[in-house]
């Protein structure tokens, strides 16, 4: 098995952890939250648009008194399941572009438990009437790409009826949906038909609990004939055996000369 050293793996995603925290801190600490100010970047559909997301990502929300701290929890069991499961694709082997595309997966699950962690405590940024403000800080967002907004069909769920705008988001939430698209694209490549030359090894030999037997009907007629066999016979058999005849035997002997 081709072992792989999943340390630079886990470097890109410290790296990526780094930019997205030091964004946000840049965007609370030199921008005014909301259109007072927003910065353009490309034309009018690429902005910085400074928001709190006291929910998910994308800017959705759990609604409930708890739902913060829920998704809080939740987020920390992620992180520590998506790090082991690096760790696990690392020894398996796996191909180097699963390895990154999860490396930025688990970047933008950490990013964003550390802002639901820690932002509510040094950064004042819990909602009002929270609990605690561990565990429920908001998120930073400032990636506003406005190519549409109006109000939603009542018929829709949930948000039906309501003013809405394209999500503003963050680097964490780009390099989680990075890394889900590059996995759904190349799945094929990922986890399919992998050879020694691709890095991975079966999963596991023949099983001996799914044998086949086969019917006898079908084993006598797949049974080579004796006396058709090509492999070569020490010996003789005792029926085998030339068998002489007395009687055949002429002895002839020798004329004396006169």
């Amino acid at each position: 098995m081709i072992r792989k050293n999943p340390i630079k793996f886990f470097l890109l995603a410290l790296i990526l952890i780094a930019l997205d925290q030091g964004v946000k801190l840049a965007v609370h600490f030199y921008m005014a939250p909301g259109f007072a100010g927003q910065v353009k970047l490309i034309g009018d559909w690429l902005k910085l648009h400074y928001v709190l997301n006291p929910g998910m990502a994308f800017g959705m929300q759990l609604g409930y008194e708890y739902g913060k701290l829920l998704l809080s929890v939740f987020r920390l069991f992620a992180m520590v399941g998506i790090g082991y499961y690096l760790v696990h694709l690392a020894h398996r082997g796996a191909p180097n572009g699963l390895l990154w595309a999860m490396s930025m997966i688990l970047a933008g699950a950490v990013g964003n438990v550390i802002d639901s962690t820690f932002y509510g405590v040094f950064l004042n940024n819990a909602p009002y009437g929270s609990p605690t403000p561990w565990f429920h800080g908001q998120v930073i967002d400032m990636i506003f790409v406005d190519v549409w907004e109006g109000f939603i069909p009542d018929w829709m769920p949930v948000w039906g009826g309501q003013y809405y705008s394209t999500p503003i988001f963050n680097i964490a939430d780009s390099c989680i949906f990075i890394g889900v698209c590059l996995i759904l694209l190349f799945q094929r490549q990922f986890f399919g038909g992998h050879t020694l030359e691709d890095g991975l090894l079966p999963i596991s030999g023949p099983d001996a609990t799914q044998a086949e037997v086969l019917p006898m009907s079908e084993l006598v007629t797949n049974e080579q004939p004796r006396n058709q066999s090509n492999e070569p016979t020490d010996s003789l058999s005792a029926d085998d055996e030339p068998q002489t005849n007395s009687e055949s035997v002429i002895t002839e002997e020798p004329k004396r000369s006169e």
